[in-house]
């Protein structure tokens, strides 16, 4: 509670210096020596969990730029301020608030908000003002189906997330002399943009191996009980049971399977970091699958944070209290770093040659390689899979980044 109390009073102080700026009449482009972005975010609401990690992950990548020189264009040096506003984790509050950005505030290079619904929400308001956008938290496919030419993003698309467990699953059936179809697996899915493309890769994977799904629910919609889907995992005992509901969905979840004892030797949870499921339920959550977009034990390193490791130490050092930096974090931070590069490469702050300038981004950072394909996603970095052991997230999938080998069945303590 102390870290949104935190943000919330920075928020304030942002806003109310915005509202002075916008009374003056000034246009928030660029304003003297300094860049200013601009973000609706999510501070309260739902997603307001992954949407200040989110903001951390910001304003962290800000405060490194301006401490190492800052973005040199033309010759002279800026800093970065970034400009936001609350979402409330509320489609429609982020599109109205991503117009007044732009139209009212006179922000022209906007940062994402949190999730694929309310990036969904945004990304046309930035299209139609010719604004161009880097985006750190919306993964949903059908973002770069629509033809976008100013949405960039950093992530890697959301039908990943979770499809590396059915090929692990499929693996493990045919080491115990098992077809992979014999796996039966269980699915709950939040009904957001997000989850069902994350249901969507699933799906897909299971008809490669001829899978059935024995359960495939909905959650409901504010994520707080999930009995009914677990009274039918508990009875049915499927091999897999994998859910999507962002951070919330995901501590319901291992809350609940810790109080009704359910036991299936393979669970993979998205957005089990952010959620903090390990500090929660402790060793209940043993053996839990968790897709992620980053690692600070990957080998990924760059010139702005150094190495994966470096920048999960510092931003510790930074921000107490995180036992694992969430993906949303790390990943936030790299949007930034893309802007950086961009006005640095365009050497301009011109919306037409910096949106030109992203569409050839090509760089190596911490959180993983960046290049953008003509729809705007980023097609140089995969996801991987980490499973809880001891308390702690080891990379066990792909192979080529495995950190440890996977623990089969889980043994979650009850």
């Amino acid at each position: 509670m102390s870290f949104i109390r935190k943000d919330m009073r920075a928020l304030a102080i942002g806003t109310t210096a915005l509202v002075a700026l916008a009374a003056s009449g000034a246009q928030a482009k660029v304003e003297g020596d300094t860049i200013v972005l601009g973000s609706a975010i999510s501070l309260t609401g739902k997603y307001s969990t992954n949407g200040i990690h989110a903001q951390r992950g910001y304003d962290f990548a800000a405060k490194r730029i301006n401490d190492t020189g800052g973005v040199k264009v033309g010759g002279k040096s800026y800093k970065i301020k970034i400009v936001y506003y609350d979402d409330e984790s509320t489609p429609a509050r982020g599109a109205q608030l991503a117009e007044r950005l732009i139209k009212q505030d006179g922000v022209k290079f906007m940062l994402g908000p949190y999730s694929s619904g309310l990036t969904k929400a945004v990304a046309p308001v930035t299209e139609k003002y010719k604004i161009p956008m880097v985006e750190a938290e919306g993964a949903s496919r059908s973002l770069f189906t629509q033809g976008y030419k100013y949405l960039f993003a950093v992530l890697s698309t959301s039908e990943q997330y979770l499809a590396s467990s059915i090929a692990l699953a499929a693996e493990i059936a045919k080491k115990n002399g098992k077809k992979p179809s014999d796996v039966r697996v269980a699915m709950a899915f939040e009904n957001d943009p997000f989850s069902l493309d994350v249901r969507a890769g699933v799906a897909d994977d299971m008809k490669k191996y001829g899978m059935k799904a024995v359960v495939d629910d909905k959650l409901p919609r504010d994520l707080s009980d999930m009995t009914a889907t677990m009274t039918k995992i508990k009875a049915l005992k499927p091999d897999l049971f994998v859910l999507s509901g962002h951070s919330k969905g995901a501590a319901t979840a291992a809350r609940q399977m810790k109080e009704m004892k359910i036991k299936v030797p393979m669970v993979a949870l998205t957005h089990c970091e952010s959620s903090k499921i390990i500090d929660k339920f402790g060793a209940s959550t043993e053996g839990i699958l968790c897709p992620t977009q980053w690692s600070e034990t990957l080998s990924y390193e760059g010139p702005l944070f150094g190495k994966a490791s470096d920048y999960d130490r510092d931003f510790k050092a930074a921000y107490a209290g995180y036992k694992n930096v969430p993906y949303q974090t790390a990943q936030a931070s790299a949007a930034v770093q893309v802007w950086k590069d961009a006005f640095e490469r365009a050497n301009s702050f011109d919306g037409e040659k910096l949106r030109m300038a992203l569409t050839k981004t090509k760089m190596s950072t911490f959180y993983g390689n960046i290049k953008f394909s003509s729809a705007g996603n980023n097609i140089a970095k995969p996801m991987v899979l980490r499973q809880i052991q001891g308390g702690k997230l080891k990379v066990v999938a792909p192979l080529k980044w495995a950190s440890a080998k996977i623990v089969w069945p889980r043994k979650p303590q009850y």
